[in-house]
């Protein structure tokens, strides 16, 4: 399955979010970081040996073999490994490369959703005219990730009100929208305040769950801290927005499946 995860405006967390997902994900996964602004994973992490992350071995590449129509068993060469053991695939490092992707992004987007393993798309802020549509169309399952306030609450709103006609939100076949709440793990009621805000908007978009701030535990992902991260509230509530992730996507790949 393929999951698109953005954000409405500002860095609520998305590479973060995307990260520790991939970290506890359930079976093969694969990361791809499409963020058109440029991507983090590359500078955040390293390969096990302690070796720099090759920031043109990932999007750019498969974009250039996708032109060539990339078959599924060429698609191991455009990923790496970081230290951890999660496979990735290497964003762009400045936004005027994406202007070079251009028209490969269907076959971009047509080799990811056929990966042979579950990818987690970090496709960061998704506004209208993003490059990364194409992924957002094919995609089982779009998720944004959003912090507890009016105004993002408001942008989030905007967003999924531009995105309900070219993803048919709420009706049949429909890509399947949810949204991961980013807050502090004593706030109880931003889940609920969130909820009924979509359902006032008459949006029909699920509210996936919370993850917890926690800022010491996210540098310990990069290797920042010698910190262990498996008991933090950040990876424990990160096993339950996985399952309400899998869950969501898993809806379409099965009707797509059936068709």
């Amino acid at each position: 399955m393929l999951i698109a995860f953005g954000s409405a405006k500002g860095a609520p967390g998305v590479t973060t979010t995307v990260n520790v997902l991939g970290d506890i994900w359930p079976g093969d996964v694969l990361v791809a970081d499409l963020d058109p602004a440029g991507g983090d994973f590359a500078l955040r992490h390293r390969a096990p040996a302690g070796a720099p992350i090759d920031p043109e071995r990932g999007v750019l590449s498969l974009a250039a073999a996708a032109r060539r129509g990339v078959t599924q068993s060429e698609l191991a060469a455009h990923v790496q490994t970081i230290d951890g053991g999660l496979d990735v695939m290497a964003g762009v490092t400045r936004p005027e490369q994406m202007t070079g992707i251009g028209s490969a992004w269907p076959a971009l987007a047509h080799s990811l959703r056929s990966a042979g393993a579950d990818v987690l798309a970090d496709c960061g802020r998704l506004t209208p005219g993003t490059p990364v549509m194409p992924v957002l169309s094919a995609a089982d399952a779009v998720v944004f990730v959003v912090r507890p306030s009016v105004e993002a609450y408001a942008h989030l709103r905007e967003r999924l009100q531009w995105l309900s006609e070219p993803l048919q939100i709420g009706r049949s076949g429909s890509v399947p929208v949810g949204v991961i709440l980013v807050t502090s793990p004593s706030d109880s009621t931003a889940e609920r305040d969130l909820d009924r805000l979509l359902q006032y908007a008459r949006l029909q978009v699920s509210v996936l769950g919370r993850l917890a701030y926690d800022p010491k535990a996210v540098a310990a992902l990069s290797g920042r801290s010698g910190r262990r991260i498996d008991r933090t509230l950040l990876i424990r509530s990160a096993r339950q927005v996985v399952t309400s992730v899998r869950g969501i996507a898993s809806g379409r790949t099965t009707a797509t499946a059936g068709n």
